[in-house]
């Protein structure tokens, strides 16, 4: 303590010399000087870990020049935690918990950073106030949320989504409120993901992403979210903002048999259409068996897609529309598309290949369609040419061995002049050449 009175008593005598200077540290050259010796006692108190004697010249610093340093505010939180340890009373414990917040308005207005330190600022109340400011700091934690959600720390926003259940236990909100928080912590968690290039600190947050998807688990099942998003559908069933955050609730928690979900989308695509709506119905109905109006929307969603991954399992899911319709000239076209997307990809040709031994019936060879089987296997060979990943071999072979086993017999191959090894034109609607094979 002696160096600090030595430097103080220097101070003042050098301060007619730099009242220019001091200024920056306080209103008046007074205020600049006892900013500069009550800085010297806070710091010195502080790097010794004597926080309690730290407070009452930290305290002239704040009042003094308050805008003199950012660490003024970061150190002061540790102080203030201290003394607030010391007080025997609530009263007394509520007088520095008022204190800190006060302080972190004071670091907001000259330091700015207001997402950031008000998501501190909650946490802190929400440790020192307990249950009791549960309304206080739930409504920090939104403040925060709302200046910048994708400036503030993970943890900050898992206590965050955190506050919402414990506020709407506590009888001040509904279920709603912890579904619309769960989107806007999620969406905020994701974006900081996507911004992250180191992996150990990507995964941190993905870790709580999974924290908070268990603990919306108990207020999401399908039955409570068709039962509180309905009565918001049949209020307003024009407002697209909340048609699209329905859809995404149901499609996030698996609740896409709902008829709730159907219905939101299909008004959805009405309001506003775009590809992914359109898809989506187009999904939809051909889980209902509805195969004409499933193409009907998945062409639609065709027209404006861009990205090759939704463009390639659009034209498998049209396929596959048309495969039910038996409308297999389509249903291929929409096979082949699929193909040229994505050419190194053995399912096209696999699906080709169930679709002409799905058609064989529909063309007359003399063999009751037997040939269609040697297009088949040739289609399920192209597979396996494009696509050396052991889950396609695997299963063009299966189709290879099945629809060998329905090759025409030799006799009756025979009777119509074919041969083993001779060229062949499959004739219909499959209309390929191919090569003539027979079982004894």
């Amino acid at each position: 303590m002696k160096t600090i009175k030595i430097f103080a008593l220097t101070v003042i005598m050098m301060m007619p010399a730099f009242s220019a200077f001091s200024q920056q540290y306080g209103k008046t050259p007074e205020d600049s000087v006892n900013c500069l010796i009550s800085t010297s006692l806070y710091r010195e108190a502080f790097k010794n870990k004597m926080y309690v004697e730290a407070y009452e010249p930290w305290r002239n610093v704040i009042n003094f020049c308050p805008a003199s340093n950012k660490n003024l505010y970061i150190r002061g939180v540790t102080i203030l935690k201290a003394v607030y340890n010391t007080k025997k009373t609530v009263e007394g414990r509520d007088s520095i918990v008022d204190e800190l917040m006060n302080m972190y308005d004071l670091r907001i207005e000259y330091f700015g950073e207001a997402a950031e330190v008000t998501g501190r600022k909650a946490m802190d109340l929400e440790q020192l106030g307990g249950p009791k400011a549960v309304k206080e700091y739930y409504a920090l934690y939104a403040e925060a949320m709302s200046l910048g959600a994708t400036q503030l720390e993970p943890v900050v926003i898992e206590h965050y989504f955190d506050a919402t259940i414990k506020y709407v236990t506590s009888s001040n909100g509904d279920t709603t409120m912890i579904l619309d928080n769960y989107d806007l912590a999620t969406e905020a968690l994701s974006q900081i993901a996507s911004d992250i290039t180191d992996s150990a600190k990507r995964v941190v947050v993905y870790q709580v992403m999974a924290n908070i998807e268990n603990k919306v688990s108990p207020f999401a099942s399908c039955d409570e979210l068709v039962s509180i998003y309905r009565k918001k559908f049949e209020a307003n069933p024009d407002d697209v903002e909340m048609l699209k955050k329905i859809t995404t609730m149901l499609r996030k928690k698996g609740c896409m048999k709902s008829d709730l979900f159907f219905a939101a989308t299909e008004q959805l695509y009405k309001l506003e259409p775009s590809p992914a709506t359109a898809y989506l119905m187009g999904q939809m109905c051909y889980n209902k068996d509805k195969f004409s109006e499933a193409a009907r929307y998945i062409n639609d969603a065709l027209k404006d897609a861009e990205d090759a991954k939704d463009k390639y399992n659009m034209y498998i899911l049209l396929g596959l529309c048309y495969a039910n319709t038996n409308s297999y000239g389509a249903a291929r076209s929409a096979y082949q598309n699929a193909a040229s997307v994505d050419p190194n990809n053995g399912e096209p040709y696999r699906l080709i290949a169930q679709l002409y031994a799905k058609g064989h019936r529909a063309i007359d060879d003399g063999l009751g369609g037997r040939t269609a089987y040697w297009a088949a296997v040739d289609a399920a060979r192209r597979a396996i040419s494009v696509d050396d990943s052991p889950e396609n071999v695997a299963a063009a072979n299966r189709l290879i061995g099945t629809y060998s086993a329905s090759f025409p017999k030799q006799s009756d191959a025979f009777m119509i002049d074919l041969i083993d090894g001779q060229s062949y034109f499959v004739p219909g609607w499959i209309g390929v050449s191919t090569t003539v094979r027979t079982r004894k």
